[in-house]
């Protein structure tokens, strides 16, 4: 105690002579100085400031729902499920197909496509294609009644279907049903041999479009039964295939919304297994049982 009064009287003493100005800061003695310390604490970062970017780059990648199919939706002519990728690969296989029956129409004879092939073989399918739709236009063409109204409507339905399967409306598949059968084929392939049916524009669309809604229904049980129809799954199948084929014939390569939901809702039989010790006629052994 008496060293500290004595150093401070000797600063006291040797501030005037330094010239100092500024009042004098006390000395504090060692045992103060511990005293006087502070102890940094860490700071907690607050929860709602922490960066969880890196955390949730760790996890992993969440699952996309499943598209829900329009055959999970209660029948309506305006619900809609759209599945684009399915459609896109559905137009894709019809323009396909209108090459394959342009190449088979042009084997029947003339008087079932009433197609001159001495005038066709004039000019070259562009030229043809150009005077038919543009120079000559539509007629009502005089073919066969089978092709004009058993086998237009038939398509019309096909091309229904092909949208309505996908996810799309009534209207919607109407729609489609007429592009398809109109712009794709009679003012398309079809006008490369001959000009456009006024009564096929019509036809094959309009009547196609009630003859695919009822398609559409009667896949919908078929597809809630578990692709089968009068209790054979065979019978099923055939008709399934028969009311929608372009959806079903890719459905075989991939993945199917329809069929995905016919095995889940196909009914299983009960299963029952029973094992049984056995003795008898110098023999042992176990008896299986298993009841479908």
């Amino acid at each position: 105690m008496l060293f500290r009064i004595f150093i401070s009287a000797i600063l006291a003493c040797a501030a005037p002579a330094l010239g100092a100005t500024e009042t004098p800061v006390p000395v504090m003695a060692v045992e103060d100085v511990a005293v006087a310390t502070i102890v940094e604490t860490p700071v907690m970062t607050p929860p709602d400031s922490i960066d969880i970017a890196p955390i949730e780059a760790m996890r992993p990648l969440r699952a996309r729902p499943a598209r829900i199919s329009i055959y999970e939706l209660p029948y309506s002519r305006t619900a809609k499920s759209y599945n684009w990728p399915r459609l896109w690969v559905n137009t894709g296989i019809l323009v396909g197909a209108y090459v394959g029956t342009l190449v088979v129409l042009e084997c029947l004879p003339e008087d079932a496509t009433s197609w001159n092939r001495a005038n066709l073989q004039k000019d070259p399918p562009a030229k043809r294609w150009v005077s038919n739709v543009f120079r000559r236009g539509p007629e009502w063409d005089h073919d066969n009644v089978i092709f004009n109204y058993v086998l237009h409507p038939y398509a019309g339905a096909v091309y229904f279907m092909s949208a309505r399967s996908c996810g799309f409306n009534f209207y919607q598949s109407l729609l489609y049903s007429a592009l398809i059968s109109t712009v794709g084929w009679e003012f398309g392939i079809e006008a490369c041999m001959e000009r456009p049916s006024i009564q096929d524009i019509f036809v094959t669309p309009l009547v196609g479009c009630v003859i695919g809604e009822l398609f559409y229904k009667l896949k919908r049980n078929i597809v809630a039964d578990g692709y089968r129809l009068f209790g054979s799954p065979v019978i099923g199948n055939i008709v399934a295939f028969l009311i929608d084929p372009v959806n079903e014939v890719v459905g075989y390569f991939g993945h199917s919304d329809t069929r995905r939901l016919g095995i889940a809702g196909r009914k299983r039989p009960a299963v029952t297994s029973s094992l049984t010790p056995m003795i008898g006629h110098g023999t042992a052994g176990f008896s299986l049982v298993c009841t479908f």
